[in-house]
């Protein structure tokens, strides 16, 4: 068993056990950690795998993005974590019943004689690059399904920012138009305010009033 061997072994179970600790946590908070853990052991398997745009991909989009936009999140909301675990061991058994058979699914596809013929690393020159080698793949050989995902994702900025945008009755918006117009007699009144001395003064003025009045 050479080192690269141990480090996969070592990667391995530091992913399943953060695996595993992502559902079993009873701190959201906990949880989301534990997953930035297993993305982390998973770009070092990559990074065995030579495939090291993979790994820096995945520390920097997931775990430097994604994972922080979910740990503030759940960092402000009021999670309610009783009313989350209600009923975990009622859907248990179907949950069980669903990991197993996933197992079983990954477990034909990668016995496949196509899969399991190729299951050896090769092993590239020092001068071979995962990543020139990604890109020429992408504008070669996959560059319409590449164009296509792009478009669509296209398609789905302008739908979100179509929907967020659109006019209702109840949403508040502002007029720059108006805003760059507006004037100072229009929003600001000057109002002559009595002073505490002219304040107590008039109502001095006032109960003595009243007490001849009442002479």
């Amino acid at each position: 068993m050479n080192f690269e061997t141990v480090l996969f072994y070592l990667f391995a179970a530091v992913t399943v056990f953060a695996a595993l600790r992502v559902i079993t946590a009873r701190n959201p908070l906990h949880a989301v950690l534990f997953l930035v853990l297993a993305f982390v052991s998973s770009a070092g398997i990559w990074m065995l795998l030579e495939a090291e745009f993979l790994a820096i991909a995945l520390v920097l989009v997931y775990v430097g993005a994604v994972m922080v936009l979910f740990l503030f999140v759940v960092m402000m909301l009021d999670i309610n974590i009783e009313q989350l675990r209600k009923g975990f061991w009622q859907w248990l058994p179907l949950g069980g019943l669903l990991a197993a058979l996933i197992g079983v699914q990954m477990v034909w596809v990668l016995g496949a004689d196509e899969i399991s013929a190729g299951t050896t690393a090769v092993k590239h020159a020092a001068d071979y690059s995962n990543t020139k080698e990604l890109g020429r793949l992408i504008y070669t050989d996959y560059v319409y399904p590449f164009e296509i995902a792009a478009v669509l994702l296209l398609v789905a900025m302008v739908a979100a920012i179509a929907l967020t945008l659109r006019k209702r009755r109840d949403t508040k918006r502002q007029d720059v138009n108006k805003q760059v117009k507006v004037r100072r007699e229009d929003r600001v009144r000057i109002v002559s305010v009595p002073s505490a001395r002219q304040v107590e003064s008039v109502q001095e003025a006032a109960a003595s009033n009243h007490g001849h009045t009442a002479d």
